[in-house]
């Protein structure tokens, strides 16, 4: 039997999707905008190599020998170490506490049938609204009055504080988006609210965590103003403030203090590149689920 196809092979044409001007445009202007954020970060890490005579002779051109000397003085002269240490217990603790929290509240709110759920969640973006100058003079002269200025206590507190907000704004919209019929099951096997919340709830906005919690650490982390303001002692304070020694009121020694701003953006970069697409879905997912 004969086969009716023809012995030809067939081809059938591809179509190749034409890229239009304004595709162009926009990923020129990505382009730029990428090179305008990472071009700084790179000359940084070039001068952070150099001496003080270099910078000022040639700012834009390669170190004429590569050594760590500034790095090393960086580390010792400007108790980064310790600055390190305190900057990791400080945002590692607020991190939980908002975490924790602030997803209680939100599931609270999400998924809890109460009058004033509502009312709940607009205290609680006000907060998002107020900005952290406006309560400075007032928490400084309370934290005086209960003795927790000059400690780390001092400064987890208000670093959960100003932190509840964007996880619970972000974290609603996980909860809103999880089907009836997952927490309905639970409740008729006889699941109680906490296994509710920590055994299924809790796991399917991990996502939404993830967000939360790379925000919040990375916000505390560059944090200044409240370090700078509560904490005196030199063995407790943040990687921010000990990065304000290196400059004085008459000079600067800008070699050291490059070196010692890389050293203190290094954490938050491998934060961030490690789990960059998990912020990226987060934001979106919550934009769509809210």
């Amino acid at each position: 039997m004969k086969s009716s196809l023809p012995e030809a092979a067939v081809r059938i044409p591809v179509s190749r999707k034409k890229i239009t001007p304004i595709q162009v445009i926009i990923y020129v202007f990505l382009g730029l905008v990428c090179v305008t954020y990472i071009l700084p970060l790179l000359w940084v890490l070039n001068v952070s190599f150099k001496t003080n005579r270099e910078i000022f002779t040639a700012p834009f051109a390669l170190p004429q020998e590569f050594t760590f000397d500034n790095f090393a003085f960086a580390w010792t002269a400007g108790h980064l170490g310790i600055a390190t240490l305190n900057s990791f217990i400080v945002c590692v603790v607020a991190l939980i506490l908002s975490t924790v929290i602030g997803s209680m509240a939100a599931f609270g709110i999400a998924r809890m049938r109460w009058k004033g759920s509502k009312l709940a969640m607009t205290y609680f973006l006000t907060g998002m609204m107020i900005p952290i100058h406006c309560v400075l003079i007032p928490l400084f002269t309370r934290f005086a009055g209960f003795g927790l200025s000059n400690t780390l206590i001092g400064l987890i507190l208000p670093y959960v504080t100003f932190s509840l907000p964007i996880t619970i704004f972000i974290m609603t919209g996980f909860f809103t988006g999880l089907p009836n019929e997952l927490i309905e099951c639970a409740c008729m096997e006889g699941a109680n609210i906490f296994q509710i919340f920590f055994k299924i709830c809790l796991p399917l906005s991990r996502t939404g965590l993830f967000v939360t919690g790379l925000m919040t650490f990375i916000g505390n982390w560059n944090e200044l103003l409240l370090a700078m303001v509560f904490i005196s002692d030199d063995n407790k304070k943040t990687l921010p403030v000990s990065l304000s020694k290196f400059v004085g009121p008459y000079n600067t020694n800008y070699s050291q203090m490059f070196a010692a701003i890389i050293i203190a953006i290094i954490p938050t970069i491998i934060v961030y590149c490690a789990f960059s697409n998990k912020i990226v879905d987060g934001l979106t997912a919550g934009a769509v689920k809210g």
